[in-house]
């Protein structure tokens, strides 16, 4: 159920502001490496504007997510190492520890 509402409030609207930015950025957009030397064929792309925003968007997508996952390193290496250590041994009943107190009725 949570699914499908995230569906529908997120995921739909944001597809459709999707395909109105590619609709209305179908122009094509030159893309050069080389700042010194902007009309350099080489190293110059001429994509549709839409192609090279998606681009970025995924590229800043996938940098994001590998940044994350390194900063979380110590805590996934914490969890395993947890999960690792062996567990204590239950206590035996009349062991060290205090007796429970008598209920009250």
């Amino acid at each position: 159920m949570l699914n499908r509402i995230v569906t529908v409030l997120v995921f739909i609207p944001l597809a459709i502001v999707l395909i109105a930015l590619a609709v209305a950025n179908r122009m094509p957009a030159a893309f050069t490496i080389d700042p010194f030397n902007p009309g350099n064929p080489g190293l110059t792309i001429t994509l549709p504007l839409f192609v090279l925003l998606f681009a970025a968007l995924a590229l800043g997508l996938i940098l994001g997510s590998l940044a994350t996952w390194f900063r979380q390193g110590r805590y996934r290496k914490a969890a395993r190492q947890r999960e690792a250590a062996p567990a204590p041994a239950p206590a035996r009943p009349g062991g060290n520890q205090p007796a429970l107190p008598a209920p009250r009725n």
